[in-house]
């Protein structure tokens, strides 16, 4: 009983890919693209000053991380591509494994015949583990994670708490 359950968990997978769930997903991207500030806007260097206490950096950065969302999001989406592009094992687990789960997911629970014998969903997907763990220590996913968890806390961190509000919301708040 519990080989079938976890068949059916890993079979599902191509199902939880509906169209309207693909639809709003896309539409979620597309509301964060909207959101998108304009370059100019975003690296206004007359706008960058050193904060004068720690009060005003938490007034910065409660309000840039706000402002700037979609930007930000970018930026950890640029590192993130970096930090695969620069560690091509990791990147190529990644690859594996997803493209493992999609042509497993491709067999619809049928057995794979091969010359070498006939092979069911639950053991590729063992065969599948045993390969993508020891590759996967190997690509070093910690710290390549820690390396984009520190830069994007550098990046994002300093501009928001060196950029200025716009002036148009410092009037805001005081009427």
């Amino acid at each position: 009983m519990a080989q079938y359950l976890s068949l059916s968990q890993f079979a599902n997978v191509s199902d939880r890919f509906n169209l309207d769930r693909i639809r709003s997903d896309f539409n979620s991207v597309h509301g964060t693209i909207a959101k998108l500030r304009p370059p100019q806007e975003f690296f206004d260097f007359r706008r960058i000053s050193k904060p004068a206490n720690f009060g005003e950096i938490q007034n910065r950065v409660g309000f840039n991380l706000g402002y700037f969302s979609a930007n930000y999001i970018a930026i950890v989406s640029i590192l993130s591509v970096y930090a695969l592009i620069t560690n091509f094992l990791l990147l190529f687990v990644t690859c594996f494994v997803i493209g493992g789960i999609y042509g497993i997911n491709r067999l619809n629970g049928e057995e794979l015949t091969t010359p070498f014998g006939r092979y069911n969903t639950s053991q590729l997907y063992t065969g599948l583990l045993i390969v993508a763990i020891p590759l996967g220590f190997l690509a070093s996913p910690i710290s390549t994670m820690m390396w984009l968890i520190g830069s994007s806390a550098v990046c994002v961190g300093s501009h928001a708490a060196l950029m200025e509000k716009p002036i148009e919301t410092v009037f805001e708040e005081e009427v």
